[in-house]
């Protein structure tokens, strides 16, 4: 009987640290997910609420909203179409520039938001709590190195 050769997982050091990052990505969203569809809610529409939460009372223009999202979103107006069906958000026509539709957040938005700050602390304590304080800055301080050379310096995550 002929022994085989050791089979190489991945192709390197690069490709096994990306794909570590994409496993857990994929297992941490998991979780997340089934938060979020408890309120009929996506992680990405979530992000939205809570940058228009800190901007108001005012309203934000939907490409800046859109440029700090954390991930990218191809179609933004549907997602605030959603949204504001809902009623979680209002849109707007700028004065100064009609082109410019203005989105806020609506008082029932903040509500919601208020409503999953505590779900969603334990969702963030069941993905990360293993973790100490230490670790997890340090976590997000590699995080923020690999991402540097692949994001603007004008990102709110640089």
């Amino acid at each position: 009987m002929s022994e085989r050769p050791p089979t190489r997982r991945f192709d390197s050091l690069e490709q096994e640290a990306y794909l570590a990052l994409w496993r857990t990505y994929d297992r941490l969203k998991s979780v997340e997910e089934m938060l979020f569809d408890e309120w009929g809610l996506t992680a990405q529409q979530y992000n939205l609420l809570r940058l228009l939460r800190a901007d108001s009372p005012d309203p934000v223009p939907t490409l800046s909203l859109a440029s700090r999202l954390i991930s990218r979103a191809p179609d933004i107006t549907r997602m605030l179409d959603r949204l504001e069906k809902k009623g979680w958000i209002k849109r707007l026509r700028s004065k100064a520039d009609r082109r410019a539709v203005l989105v806020s957040i609506t008082e029932s938005g903040l509500a919601l938001l208020k409503q999953l700050a505590n779900p969603l602390s334990e969702c963030h304590q069941q993905q990360l709590g293993h973790l100490s304080s230490t670790e997890l800055k340090a976590l997000c301080q590699l995080l923020r190195k690999v991402r540097g050379p692949h994001e603007g310096s004008e990102s709110p995550w640089s």
